[in-house]
């Protein structure tokens, strides 16, 4: 039985909570989804090129599957600022792992904001495109209403790989939402329906970390908007500027950000470290009575020499 909403928990008010994607039916009133981050690129974020092998990203994204994430996100050229990298080279990073996870029962997303990058990623058997841009190429929502590809639209400000120094917002909530509306239409004139349509805030993107504390504390505004809400928080520069922790030391603080986002109406979560996040998310499931728990023993007996 699913327990009353308590005292400020944000409905996430979707105009369509119930979801096909990867050929499976998703609810996500009562559902929480992580995504698994694994990035073919030499100056990841995080990682610092560990998974730039294609053995080493095929690996750590089953693992991840095993440790209970539902998508795995997979990028070939990160947001932060940089020398483009061609298009066939990101094909070149990206397709082979898709290729190889298909079937795996994941939901397989490609992190891209390039329109080719997304076509042969669908091809290969992708079923979400994560654009960091906000269809910053309107080309790739043509790609995406092509297919029965789902769609992520992140808010940022810069154009693709370029600095965007100081940025400045009057409200940083507001102009967010009001970007995400935007996109939002750009990508239904495209031919997207918006039953496959996800939006993301897009945490610390041409934003610092007050405003991305902002937008956190703030998330539920995002929830009138309708549509399915990612965070995206994973060892974020916020996170580390507000407990002054290095990247490695930054997975409570990740944590205690996915959860308040899930309070205020996220469903999905892109994380870095799987296991600890599956965690977090069904025990916010267990309560919220989404899911029973794994088993029951705990003063369900009658004695202490009986067998539970």
């Amino acid at each position: 039985m699913t327990a009353a909403p308590p005292p400020g928990w944000a409905d996430p008010n979707l105009a369509e909570p119930v979801r096909r994607i990867a050929g499976r039916e998703v609810d996500f009133r009562r559902s929480i989804a992580i995504m698994a981050v694994v990035n073919r690129t030499p100056d990841s974020f995080y990682d610092r090129g560990a998974t730039f092998g294609l053995d080493a990203a095929v690996d750590a994204a089953r693992r991840a599957i095993d440790a209970g994430a539902a998508w795995v996100d997979i990028g070939g050229a990160k947001f932060g600022p940089g020398p483009a990298i061609p298009v066939v080279e990101e094909i070149d990073r990206v397709v082979p792992v898709v290729a190889a996870l298909a079937g795996s029962g994941a939901t397989l997303s490609v992190d891209t904001f390039h329109a080719e990058v997304a076509a042969a990623a669908i091809a290969a058997g992708a079923h979400v495109v994560n654009d960091t841009t906000g269809v910053h190429d309107p080309a790739l929502a043509d790609v995406v209403a092509e297919s029965e590809a789902t769609l992520v639209i992140t808010h940022s400000r810069a154009e693709p790989r370029q600095w965007f120094p100081r940025p400045r917002y009057d409200d940083v909530v507001d102009e967010i939402a009001a970007f995400l509306e935007e996109r939002v239409e750009l990508a239904v004139s495209r031919g997207v329906p918006e039953s496959r349509i996800v939006l993301d805030p897009g945490h610390d993107l041409n934003k610092n970390t007050l405003q991305s504390l902002e937008l956190t504390r703030r998330f539920a505004e995002f929830t009138r908007l309708g549509f399915p809400l990612l965070a995206a928080v994973s060892n974020k520069d916020f996170i580390g500027e507000s407990l002054d922790r290095p990247r490695g030391e930054r997975l409570s603080g990740s944590i205690a950000a996915a959860v308040f986002c899930v309070i205020q109406g996220a469903r999905i979560l892109r994380m870095h470290n799987v296991a600890e996040s599956v965690d977090a998310a069904r025990m916010v499931e267990a309560i919220m009575g989404w899911r029973e728990p794994a088993y029951l023993k705990h003063n369900m007996i009658d004695g202490p020499n009986e067998e539970p």
